[in-house]
């Protein structure tokens, strides 16, 4: 179809990207392409073979990091994928199924460090970014799980980097499975690795440090899987590089190294000089590598040797062979006949110092070098050898003798890395040599690809395996896949009668030679599909191996195969006085009959009598072919016995110039190496694998509704894929996985891809109908205001002509009508005037005759008038006469009626009516006046002659008292004179009072004056030394305060860094502590018999602590320290919440002050106790108890009436605040307020009222007890007599008791009154500071409400809810937190009240059960224990036998939930009592071995706990305290100044401990280290998958692609949550409060932990391409936001844990920021000031789009950030070490508790210490 994008190939860059312009149709020839530089193409097409292009995989699956992943598998899709990453990104590594391709950058990366090491182990295959760390993970992973050996195999041609990634992985696993002995093998293991490259590497055309031998290394493991030892198996040396080196090659390292070091001292006696003058080393031209000190490798390669136990004479002995070996090749061969003969000087300096290094004889070694021997059945001749045979005879000594010497040296390092313990399990690394191919290939060649035909053959089986398991465990069904078989080729080489058969055939021809060897090969295998003959050649043939035809030249094949020494030589070296040289070939003899042909032995057995027959005189009976045939069949069972994994290196160039890709040496090695035979494999089955969940989040978007609504996310994707794809063949169904077929994952990206696209067409169209429409509108809008004021102008211009037309019209009208007005006056004035003449004269007719008929009429008014006045005068007279006599008719009639009336009395009643009622009123009042005052004078008069009776009553009572008692006389006056004493004397102290009083006031005042005026002159001292500090400020220099600070800065710097040298000292101090401990317990348990011990345990008391609470004597103290201790944790507790801390502060007062008034009441009830005994004494028991109960009941009711107003007050209280809180109005709170005092009025009216009860309640019963006492006296005086009043005369003791008695209730009930008038002064500021918050809270959010207004409606409603949201969860917390604070004081409170309840019920039962003389008895001893406790000093004694227990009880067995509930950090306390009375006795052994055995114990104690979080914390917080208290009570001033006056009396008196608190200290450090350890412990696994992977926003993480196609199993992994992680962090916070460490260590402590977090996160985010998205970035933004939103709430802010986040907030922001323009390269430059250059490089390499709608980073834009950078100074480093421990503080903390304080809980078990 068009527009689809192909590969087509091309000479120069094998494959090349093309798209199809025109659509194809069966039948056409060609297909029209367009290439990406617009060039078009047209590619043919074969139409018999009807092979098209191959297809290119969609943009958003390149650059995946498992090439399986792929939905085309090919091998342009490969070798474009590898590119993509290796030149775009700078990835080396891919993976390819189970392999691990890794192209060699030819420049060293920073993704080897130990963090990197640290960041893999323990993470899964396909987790992180492909890594040789990740697949050596794997190895060690699957060993542990499966415990199978495992094997590496890595391979490659030279130059591709196998050595170096065989390194990295025994680094692994020695970092990883470190030995847990003091052996150190795993550095032995790494040692073993520079002394192999310099015996066995060399610089080769194609790389620098090439291997020239296989090497397989298994590195042993016990059951522990730690690494026990090592062995190494070596293949295939390449001899002939000794003595002979291609141009622009090297030798070995060994030699140049030694020639490099040839100056030393020691080596003076080996006759060396520079490389250049050797002829072994000299042969490639320049001995030299760019970048490599051969010298200092040398140094190297000594320290290896050493670190590997190599003798230093052992050392010099191989230096002096490799010497020889040089000189060797120096030797001057003389040709004579020809060089038919020849002969070597005996001058010749070379031999002499070969024979004087090798120990040899001079003239021997002279002979046998240019002589050989030959032996026959007869005889033996010695014959010479020609200038050729010489020189191959010399070239195969020196490749002996080096071959012998790397022997040894194999040798040597695998004793030296044996051991004996037994192996359980091991991990072999085959570090071998790739297939290769030249223009000459010979022996070694076809070794290697032979080798390499091998390996191929156990890979294909092996992913052939994995394939099949697969499947099976999927359950699909299992179709057989064709695969290529090398075997085939297999059994050309190494079958009978194959090439190595006739090879080693034909090297025992006596004269067999390579032209007939190569004859006899084309003559057998001829007919071999994979033997071929070359056309222009007999001496060469090729092989068609599984990578590529060889052709292969035959010349030197015997002489290899062979390996010829001649045994002359070998014996003279055997001979040499050097043991170890000697040695060296001493081996051979035993090798003989075992590597004779066996048809030979019973020959050389029945010629017993002859001299042993030779068989050609040489050495080896078994040639180089068949010895590496067998070791090579050795390897392969080896690793068919392991699971093998998979390094294919690959080359990337042959310039060795860095990240420089051809494509062409890519493939040719890809092929080789098996990497695209793993492709063809995967492709013929269903290359493309995806989990359930995975397919469901990717292609959810293909789905309908009605799908999306079912639960089974499994049957969704069945049904989608019925749906999109109609073959039943391009997709299986797994049980946990859907598998497809090569290009459906494409198909299906392009149908998500165009929905996507309608998705965003219409999402375009609707955005550009918008803005059209918008336009529209506002082009319309633009119109019509156009079209508006054009019309208005018009409108206007018309307008002025019709009002200019209008107005010459009036004009004309105005002047036509002046014209004709004028014409009309005219005419009209003439009118008129004739008119006026006319009318004149016809109306001065009219008047004339008007007047003279007026005249007429006023003759007839008058007339008229006249008349009719007579007329009425007449009429009014005549009634007037009329109404006279009327009148004075009724008038005698009504004067008779009133006269009768008159005479009658009911008419003086109505007058007098009103003065009666008065009358009466004033005579009432008078009555009752008068009654008043008769009953007044009645009460005077009867309390008058009540009061003389009384009189002489008590007259004639005085009379016979005096009369009985004359004696008394005196004592009354006695008394009276003493009463007078006394009250002179009150009057006095009362005098005396008032002048203190007064003198006080004085002296008070004249100290405030004092005081003010000392203020003052502070205030001005103050003010003048800021002006001089000001002037002193401006007048320095700039420098001097820059250096000033600069040195500051520097030295804090430097104590920071010495602190934490110290730390890290005293951290290896504690593991090497730990170290022998455990050595120590070791030898312990092997010397001890094996056997079951039980340690004894104690039963924790915690249980009967709580149900039983042991009471101190002196109860006020302790509930009182109880009540303090409950302050002090609510504001430790209290996330410095201020107002919150004042109401529990305030309402612990109001318990304590009803705890005072209970405790007072219950002394009061003991008094009167104590006065109702003495009464009992005195007067009858029955009658006594009976009024002291009725008095008792009485006042017990006064009492619960009394608390019945209070509460009422106090709920009355309640509710008027919580209206004041529900109503913000001013006039809701003014009401409260009326309220609210109106009701303190009543109740205190109320309560004065009781008070008088009370007061007359007391004086009734105090009469009541007088009475009795005289009424007793007067029986045993006068039984007969009786005085109704005798209670009013009692004895003066009794009345001034009494007095007092009345005196101290008075001043109670005063106290109270003060207290009450206290507490409502206090509740009224506390409501009017409450009035004034909310009307403050009321203008906020009247503030709030108007710019709420401003706002539109949609953000208002948003804007409410969030601040309702808000609002709501902080009351919630609120509320929580008071809530718990409450109800902790209320147990507390219930608690102390069930005490006194107990103390109460205890009291009164020994008031009726136990005798008097018994409880008086019993009181006295309770207040001498009071008094004592009173007294205590604040120490605890303990005998010397008693302190192991005091060690066991308090520290080893101590839990610490048993001293939760009491004071934090009790045992500290109780450790510094003890220390105390021990300083007190001035006894040193005690102090020193105190404290010596606390530190054992607290030691012992951790190290059983090593894991135990909560027991660390509670150690780590007890030892700083005893720190804190041996600082505080030091009696340095500087450690006193927060003391109080009974602090500062606990202080040491005798001993300095200052070298024990250093000791703390160190021991508080490492308890620190510890608690950091076990925090990490239990965080390392969740951060990862709480803060990185944790899908916290739903739905962002469904577009994520799958990349790696994961083989191990990894279904025991765990998925934490961010909000488990915070669970884990409040725990952790919660623990440490709880047991009352100091706050700036908790500080410190998240600091650590959140340094970790975001250490480990950055970096698994540096290590994977999977998270390095967009939506990565905002989880890790909104996860990052909740950690510092738990910092907040937990008061964290100022610990500096937020700041430790910051490189991985701006690699959060770094993903999420536009990655375009310049701009946004400087912008990034300017955000990233917290990340490394390389980490942002990384971060922008590893950014992957998640749609192919993202654009990804361009190269261009990452060399831009690069340039902007280059100014930066950042570490080199990647990776942060997570295990990086910031140095730790210890502030020195006071506290606030005095000694004698302090209860010891019973469940201690110290009964055995004494309060002193």
């Amino acid at each position: 179809l068009q527009y689809t994008r192909v590969w087509i190939p091309d000479p120069d860059e094998v494959w090349r990207s093309a798209e199809i312009i025109k659509d194809y149709k069966v039948g056409d020839k060609s297909l029209q392409l367009k290439l990406e530089d617009e060039t078009l193409y047209e590619y043919p097409i074969d139409l018999q073979g009807s092979e098209l292009p191959f297809l290119r995989n969609p943009d958003i699956l390149v650059g995946q990091n498992d090439l399986t992943a792929l939905s085309y598998l090919h091998e342009p899709a490969v070798l474009h994928n590898l590119k993509v990453r290796f030149l775009e990104s700078n990835h080396i590594y891919t993976y390819c199924g189970i392999v691990l391709v890794a192209i060699n950058p030819y420049e060293q990366l920073p993704i080897y460090e130990q963090d990197v090491i640290y960041a893999y182990s323990g993470q899964n295959m396909g987790d992180m970014d492909p890594h040789i760390f990740a697949v050596a993970e794997e190895a060690y992973k699957q060993m542990a799980r499966d415990e199978k050996n495992q094997s590496i195999i890595v391979s490659g041609e030279s130059g591709a980097g196998k050595t170096v990634s065989a390194k990295y992985a025994m680094r692994f696993f020695a970092t990883v499975g470190g030995s847990a002995s003091e052996t150190n093998i795993e550095a032995k293991v790494l040692a073993s690795s520079p002394i192999m490259e310099a015996i066995g590497n060399a610089k080769t055309t194609r790389n620098d440090n090439s291997s020239r031998f296989g090497k397989y290394i298994q590195i042993g493991f016990d059951k522990r899987y730690h690494i026990i030892g090592a062995n190494m198996r070596t293949y295939l040396l390449e001899k002939s590089r000794v003595v002979f080196q291609a141009e622009d090659e090297r030798n070995y390292h060994i030699f140049y190294q030694l020639c490099a070091s040839s100056s030393l001292p020691e080596f003076k006696d080996l006759g060396l000089t520079c490389a250049e003058d050797f002829f072994y080393t000299s042969q490639g031209g320049d001995t030299s590598i760019d970048g490599v000190d051969d010298a200092d490798d040398f140094e190297k390669t000594r320290h290896a040797f050493t670190l590997l136990g190599v003798k230093e004479s052992h050392q010099m002995t191989i230096f002096r062979i490799i010497a020889a070996i040089l000189h060797l090749g120096n030797l001057k061969i003389q040709g004579e006949r020809d060089g038919e003969v020849c002969s070597v000087s005996s001058e010749d300096e070379h031999l002499k110092n070969f024979c004087s290094l090798l120990g040899v004889e001079h003239s021997q070694m002279q002979h046998w070098l240019c002589h050989r021997k030959l032996v026959t059945t007869a005889e033996t001749y010695v014959k010479s050898m020609s200038l050729h045979q010489v020189v191959n005879a010399r070239n195969a000594l020196a490749k002996h003798i080096y071959a012998q010497l790397f022997n040894w040296i194999v040798h040597h390092v695998n004793k030296a890395l044996h051991t004996t313990v037994k192996q359980h399990s091991f991990i072999g690394v085959l570090d071998i040599y790739g297939f290769e191919t030249f223009e000459v290939n010979s022996f070694e060649q076809f070794c290697i690809n032979y080798a390499n035909e091998k390996l191929q053959q156990q890979f294909n089986s092996h992913v052939f395996k994995l394939e099949q398991e697969e499947y099976m465990k999927e359950a699909i069904p299992w179709t057989l896949i064709d695969f290529y078989d090398n075997q085939p080729c297999i059994d050309l080489i190494e079958a009978k009668l194959g090439i190595l058969d006739l090879l080693d055939e034909e090297c025992k021809v006596p004269k067999g030679t390579d032209q007939n060897w190569a004859q006899k090969l084309y003559d057998r295998h001829a007919a071999s599909q994979h033997f071929q003959k070359p056309r222009m050649s007999n001496t060469s043939f090729i092989v068609l191996h599984f990578a590529d035809k060889v052709e292969y030249q035959s010349e030197g094949f015997l002489e290899k195969n062979r390996d010829t020494v001649y045994e002359e030589q070998i014996n003279i070296l055997k001979a040499s006085k050097y043991q170890m040289v000697a040695d060296l070939f001493q081996e051979e003899k035993d090798a003989v009959p075992t590597t004779a042909v066996p048809k030979r032995a019973p020959r050389i057995n029945v010629r017993s009598a002859k001299p042993a027959f030779k068989a050609a005189n040489k050495e080896h009976r078994k040639t180089v072919g068949h010895q590496f045939r067998n070791s090579l069949q050795l390897l392969m069972e080896t690793l068919n016995a392991t699971t093998p994994h998979y390094v294919r290196c690959i080359k990337p160039n042959d310039e060795k110039l860095p990240f420089k890709f051809d494509p062409k040496r890519a493939v040719q090695q890809l092929r080789a190496c098996g990497v695209l035979e793993t492709i063809r494999i995967s492709a013929a089955g269903f290359p493309s694998r995806w989990s359930y969940t995975d397919f469901f989040n990717r292609y959810r978007v293909l789905m309908s509704k009605r799908d999306l609504s079912k639960n089974d996310k499994k049957q969704i994707c069945q049904t989608l894929l019925e749906e999109l794809i109609k073959d039943p063949d391009k997709f299986q169904f797994g049980r946990t996985k859907i598998f497809f077929r090569a290009g459906q994952v494409a198909y299906l990206e392009k149908l998500r891809a165009d929905k996507f696209r309608a998705a965003t067409i219409m999402i375009q169209k609707t955005v550009r109908g918008w803005l059209e429409r918008t336009r529209f509108r506002r082009l319309r809008r633009a119109t019509l205001t156009l079209q508006c004021y054009t019309r208005g102008h018009l409108a206007r211009r018309l307008f002025e002509h019709l009002r200019r037309t209008r107005a010459a019209i009036i004009l004309q009208k105005q002047y036509r009508m002046l014209r004709m007005r004028r014409a009309f006056l005219r005419v009209r004035s003439a009118a008129l005037t004739i008119q006026a003449f006319a009318r004149g004269m016809f109306v001065r007719r009219i008047y004339r005759q008007m007047l003279m008929e007026h005249k007429a009429t006023i003759l007839q008014r008058y007339a008229r008038g006249w008349l009719a006045r007579a007329r009425f005068r007449r009429a009014r007279a005549a009634a007037v006469v009329l109404q006279c006599h009327w009148r004075r008719l009724k008038a005698r009639r009504q004067l008779q009626a009133l006269r009768i009336e008159a005479r009658s009395a009911q008419h003086l009643k109505k007058l007098n009516i009103g003065m009666e009622n008065k009358v009466v009123q004033l005579q009432r009042k008078v009555d009752e006046q008068n009654k008043e005052n008769k009953l007044l004078n009645e009460q005077l008069s009867m309390l008058t002659s009540a009061h003389s009776s009384e009189v002489e009553k008590l007259k004639k009572e005085l009379q016979q008292y005096q009369q009985t008692q004359q004696g008394d006389g005196k004592q009354l006056l006695s008394l009276q004179e003493e009463t007078e004493r006394l009250q002179m004397e009150l009057k006095r102290a009362h005098g005396e009072r008032e002048v203190m009083e007064d003198s006080h006031s004085k002296e008070r005042d004249l100290l405030k004056k004092r005081i003010s005026d000392l203020e003052e002159e502070n205030a001005l001292l103050k003010q003048e030394k800021e002006e001089l500090n000001g002037k002193i400020l401006c007048q320095s220099e700039d420098e001097f305060a820059r250096n000033t600070v600069e040195e500051n800065m520097q030295m804090k710097k430097e104590l920071e860094e010495e602190r934490s040298r110290y730390q890290n000292l005293v951290k290896e101090y504690a593991s090497l502590e730990q170290r022998y401990d455990n050595l120590r317990d070791e030898m312990s348990i092997f010397k001890q018999t094996p056997g079951h011990r039980r340690n004894p345990s104690n039963q924790s008391s915690l249980e009967s602590d709580s149900n039983n609470p042991s009471i101190c004597t002196s109860e006020i103290g302790d509930t009182e320290d109880v009540i303090q201790q409950v302050e002090e944790i609510g504001m430790e507790k209290a996330a410095m919440d201020m107002t919150l801390f004042l109401k529990l502060q305030k309402r612990v007062r109001e318990l304590e002050v009803e705890r005072k008034k209970l405790q007072a009441q219950l002394e009061k009830k003991e008094q009167e106790s104590k006065k109702s005994q003495v009464i009992e004494i005195k007067t009858e028991v029955t009658s006594e108890h009976e009024d002291f109960a009725y008095n008792s009941l009485k006042r017990q009711e006064l009492e619960s009436e009394n608390k019945k107003l209070k509460n009422e007050l106090n709920e009355l209280r309640k509710a008027i605040a919580d209206h004041a809180t529900q109503n913000n109005s001013a006039n809701d709170v003014q009401d409260g307020y009326s309220l609210l005092l109106n009701q303190l009025k009543s109740a205190n009216e109320e309560l004065e009222v009781r008070k008088e009860e009370v007061l007359i309640l007391r004086s009734q019963i105090m009469k009541a007890a007088q009475q009795k006492e005289m009424g007793k006296n007067m029986e045993s005086i006068s039984p007969s007599a009786s005085w109704p009043n005798s209670d009013r005369h009692v004895d003066q003791e009794d009345a001034i008791e009494a007095y007092q008695g009345i005196c101290e209730t008075n001043r109670l009930l005063e106290a109270q009154l003060q207290e009450q008038r206290r507490e409502h002064e206090e509740e009224m500021e506390a409501l009017k500071n409450q009035v004034d918050f909310m009307q403050e809270e009321l203008e906020k959010q009247q503030q709030a409400f108007l710019q709420t207004l401003q706002l539109s409606p949609e953000v208002q409603v948003e804007f409410g809810l969030q601040q309702e949201i808000t609002r709501l969860t902080n009351e919630n917390l609120d509320l929580k937190e008071l809530l718990e604070k409450l109800e902790k004081n209320e147990k507390k409170l219930k608690k102390q009240l069930k005490i006194y309840m107990k103390k109460v019920h205890d009291f009164e039962a020994s008031q009726t059960m136990v005798p008097v003389e018994r409880r008086l008895h019993e009181r006295n001893m309770q207040v001498a224990v009071q008094r004592k406790e009173k007294d205590f000093q604040g120490m605890l004694e303990y005998y010397k036998e008693d302190e192991p227990l005091l060690i066991r009880n308090l520290i080893t067995e101590l839990k610490p939930q048993a001293v939760s509930a009491t004071v934090p950090c009790l045992p500290a306390y109780i450790l510094y009592m003890c220390l105390r009375h021990a300083d007190y006795i001035n006894d040193d052994q005690k102090v020193h071995s105190l404290l010596t055995s606390t530190i054992n114990g607290v030691k012992k104690v951790l190290k059983k706990h090593q894991d135990d979080f909560e027991m660390t914390s509670f150690w780590l917080a007890n030892m700083c305290r005893l720190l804190h208290c041996l600082k505080q009570y030091s009696g340095e001033e500087c450690f006193m100044t927060q003391n109080t006056a009974k602090q500062n009396e606990h202080c040491l008196k005798n001993f300095d401990l200052t070298e024990y608190r250093q000791v703390l200290g160190q021991l508080s450090i490492q308890i620190y280290q510890q608690l950091i350890k076990i925090a990490r412990g239990i965080l390392h696994p969740m951060i990862v998958s709480a803060v990185l992977e944790n899908e916290s926003i739903q739905g962002l993480s469904s577009v994520k692609t799958v990349g790696y196609r994961k083989y191990s199993s990894n279904a025991g992994d765990i998925c934490y949550s961010l909000d488990e992680m915070i669970h884990e962090l409040n725990t952790f916070h919660s623990i440490m409060c709880d047991q009352g460490l100091d706050p700036e260590i908790i500080q410190q402590v998240f600091k650590q932990l959140f340094y970790m977090i975001n250490a480990i996160t950055l970096n698994n985010l540096l290590l994977r391409k999977d998270v390095c998205s967009w939506s990565t970035g905002m989880q890790l933004r909104f996860n990052i936001s909740q950690l510092e939103e738990w910092l907040r709430g937990k008061n964290l802010q100022q610990s500096g844990a937020a700041q430790t986040l910051e490189p991985l907030i701006q690699a959060a922001q770094l993903l999420q920021l536009k990655k375009k323009t310049w701009e946004d390269a400087e912008a990034i430059c300017s955000l990233c000031t917290a990340l490394t250059t390389h980490q942002i490089v990384k971060i922008l390499n590893l950014y992957t789009p998640v749609n192919e709608f993202e654009e990804r980073v361009t190269v261009a834009f990452i060399r831009d950030i690069q340039t902007q950078l280059q100014g930066r100074n950042d570490p080199t480093q990647l990776l942060l070490d997570f295990k990086h421990l910031f140095p730790v503080l210890f502030p020195f903390n006071p506290s606030a508790i005095t000694m004698d304080s302090i209860h010891l809980p019973a469940s201690l078990n110290l009964d055995f210490l004494n309060k002193v």
